[in-house]
């Protein structure tokens, strides 16, 4: 196993290489940089443009900045600087992390605590109203845009007589310190953005998780538990066993999406996570920030493969043995 892991983190190594040469690549083909926006503007010179040009060193060539830009990750852990912000785009990223980490956890338990017990129900009584109720529900929440169920949990809670909608604070708690108070407060905003990035994974998983329960239950391996005389509650956990191998693998793919907390909803919402703060990069055309989001999300799509096949491996002994 611990071979396992080794060989898969290595390989990560040159595949990370790889996507930086992708993001600086597709960064670097679109149209104007940093310093475009202020050609319209009437009161900045061509010398105060070409100034800022070498403030920042827009003025070298794209293998000599992407070079730079590499050797300053690898050997100072420095993802560049923030043009619009003027700070180091770690600090900025580090800053938001927290609650992103925070929300995406959150996000992942109320997929999995609804959607594996659901799932079940769903195979375990097909053709039922239930079963048929879980399914249009599922599709229904497949269907419906995350900003769009963002909209209709804030219309509803402001018609319900609530005053404080969106963020993870009312007004008079952004600022103050920690407190009973303030974390019961984060607790009545937190439910929000938590329900509206994990409804579709919560669709999702439960669909797949029917249609794994329902592959398993009909595998040879049933009859034979059942004729060793093995008692039906019995028979039904190595049935989910089996069901949730899929699921894990399912689960390491969705990682990034939840990570980066769907961009448009966390607009919506008004959370101070990363995903609103690149859309933020790409509007101001900040290259450095926007290379440093999408290295994050290949990085968190590598780390959520690498945890998934190491959960498969701890659930299906086939695994480990080959």
């Amino acid at each position: 196993m611990w071979s396992f892991i080794a060989r898969r983190t290595l390989i990560m190594i040159p595949m990370m290489l790889v996507v930086s040469v992708i993001c600086f690549v597709v960064v670097e083909l679109q149209p104007g940089d940093y310093v475009t926006q202020f050609l319209s503007n009437p009161d900045i010179t061509k010398e105060q443009i070409e100034s800022i040009r070498l403030e920042y060193g827009l003025d070298k060539g794209p293998a000599e900045r992407y070079l730079m830009w590499v050797e300053g990750i690898v050997t100072r852990g420095d993802f560049g600087w923030s043009f619009a912000s003027r700070r180091p785009v770690w600090d900025l990223i580090a800053e938001r992390m927290g609650w992103t980490v925070v929300i995406a956890v959150l996000a992942i338990l109320f997929q999995w605590a609804l959607a594996v017990p659901l799932g079940v129900y769903s195979a375990t009584h097909p053709r039922s109203a239930g079963d048929y109720a879980l399914t249009g529900g599922a599709f229904l929440g497949l269907s419906i845009p995350d900003f769009f169920l963002a909209i209709l949990i804030m219309f509803a809670l402001v018609s319900a007589g609530s005053t404080s909608v969106g963020g993870l604070f009312s007004g008079e708690y952004v600022a103050a310190p920690w407190s009973l108070a303030k974390f019961w407060d984060l607790l009545k905003h937190l439910w929000v953005p938590v329900v509206v990035i994990g409804s579709a994974g919560v669709a999702s998983l439960l669909r797949v998780m029917r249609g794994n329960y329902l592959d398993a239950s009909s595998a040879p391996f049933v009859e034979a538990l059942r004729a060793r005389g093995l008692s039906e509650r019995r028979v039904k956990g190595h049935v989910l066993k089996n069901a949730l191998n899929p699921m894990v693998s399912l689960a390491g793919m969705q990682l990034p999406e939840v990570f980066s907390g769907t961009i448009t909803a966390s607009i919506v919402i008004g959370l101070p996570t990363i995903g609103p703060f690149f859309y933020e990069a790409l509007l101001n055309s900040d290259q450095y920030l926007v290379m440093a989001f999408l290295m994050f999300i290949a990085f968190i799509t590598q780390l959520g493969s690498l945890a998934a096949d190491i959960a498969l491996a701890a659930l299906d002994p086939r695994i480990r043995i080959s």
